[in-house]
């Protein structure tokens, strides 16, 4: 549709048009919904690719280099950031659900942070794949200075410096 809309079509243009129809649709409660197969991430991953593409002269670029240059990051990097997010604000009481009845505090204290979470095992994909589950690794490999935050705002900013510095993404 916004290819057919706009005749004139600028960087700035694509990227709040897509900022702000698209990618809403493509985060709507993904914590409830996030995909597993390799498949389904790349059907998503291709509508961003092809958004980015619209902008021509970025248009023969590798995605990652669009991406790179547009300061976006992948669909995917973004579920993860929105999940971990969340594990964040319903360990530390920000929202209204007791976490207990999603999480367990692991009571090893050995290695890692001190918000360590206990992981269970699951004999069929609908459990391995739930949000409680699929989260537990990712937030366990966390730092203390990421997890011991006391604001939401402060730990948004601690994560996007260790997704972008520690792990690579973005």
């Amino acid at each position: 549709m916004i290819s057919r809309t706009f005749v004139k079509k600028t960087k700035k243009m694509i990227l709040e048009l897509y900022k702000s129809l698209v990618r809403p649709h493509l985060e709507y409660a993904v914590q409830a919904w996030s995909p597993h197969l390799r498949k389904d991430v790349n059907l998503i991953e291709r509508v961003q690719r092809r958004a980015t593409r619209m902008i021509l002269p970025l248009r023969h670029l590798p995605y990652e280099q669009r991406l790179a240059i547009l300061r976006l990051t992948t669909l995917e990097t973004r579920r993860l950031r929105g999940d971990l997010i969340e594990v964040f604000k319903m360990v530390k009481g920000f929202v209204d659900i007791d976490y207990t009845q999603y999480f367990t505090l692991a009571n090893s204290s050995l290695r890692g942070h001190s918000l360590k979470l206990f992981k269970p095992r699951f004999k069929l994909e609908c459990g391995r794949f739930f949000f409680a589950n699929r989260i537990v690794d990712e937030w366990n490999m966390l730092p203390e200075e990421v997890v011991s935050c006391t604001s939401v705002n402060c730990f948004k900013n601690k994560i996007d410096h260790y997704l972008r510095t520690c792990r690579g993404f973005i």
